[in-house]
């Protein structure tokens, strides 16, 4: 029904996958539909099934009219969401980063655009950064735990807001471990692992109301050209971009 466009269809197409893609190869790494077939093992769902997930180790294959996933990464989709918003619960790291790290962390501090530092605080922000205005590096000290959706420089200037033993983790790139040492923190990459277990997790809460999903532009498939163009900077809405696969919902 519906295939989402993320940072990882990007670094795939542009060849900076970190792990290896054999081609030929169809982009698409997470997706939501209906179960037409079940391999002979599988006992978890069964033929029209509505579901959500990812497809394979590679993260592939999801911008197809029939995607072939694995059964252990994908979950029910949640009643209240369609498949189309369900399909947001796999993307947008960052708005969901805050909503979750708001349940478990006594104060949240988000970094954001001018545009987008109402938005972040509605998610739960306890402190919202404004990047345009000032820099993150000289307004903060003592950060226990810094997450990084950029890298780059702003993944560089993260090491010296960190407390001496606190934590710096990348969802993008793989940290500098001297530097990690010399400011006594510990720094690490972390790969998706997507399973249904999470994935069952994240719908629970999606279903009590306690975790919201932001869809932005939604294209049909022929235009994943487009989708693409607005990863890398085309301008779009704010939330996940989506591909429609089937035009009935």
């Amino acid at each position: 029904m519906a295939a989402g466009v993320g940072p990882w269809d990007g670094w795939i197409r542009s060849g900076r996958s970190v792990i290896p893609q054999p081609l030929t190869l169809t982009l698409g790494a997470d997706v939501a539909g209906l179960v037409e077939q079940v391999g002979a093992a599988v006992r978890t769902f069964r033929v029209g099934d509505a579901v959500f997930g990812a497809t394979n180790a590679r993260f592939t294959g999801g911008y197809a009219e029939y995607a072939v996933a694995s059964a252990p990464r994908l979950a029910r989709k949640p009643q209240r969401l369609g498949f189309v918003e369900v399909h947001g619960a796999a993307g947008n790291v960052g708005a969901y980063a805050v909503q979750l790290a708001r349940r478990v962390a006594r104060e949240v501090i988000a970094t954001a655009f001018s545009n987008d530092v109402a938005y972040v605080h509605a998610l739960g922000a306890h402190r919202v950064i404004d990047v345009q205005a000032s820099r993150f590096e000289e307004v903060l000290n003592d950060v226990d735990v810094v997450l990084d959706t950029v890298g780059g420089e702003t993944q560089d200037r993260s090491f010296s807001v960190l407390k001496r033993g606190g934590v710096l983790v990348s969802a993008v790139a793989e940290p500098d471990q001297q530097k990690a040492v010399r400011h006594g923190i510990r720094a690490f990459f972390i790969f998706v692992d997507v399973s249904s277990e999470r994935l069952e997790q994240l719908a629970t809460l999606i279903e009590a109301g306690e975790l919201t999903t932001s869809v932005g532009d939604v294209l049909p498939l022929a235009e994943a050209r487009t989708a693409h163009e607005m990863l890398a900077g085309k301008q779009h809405k704010r939330g996940k971009i989506v591909l429609r696969v089937d035009r009935s919902f």
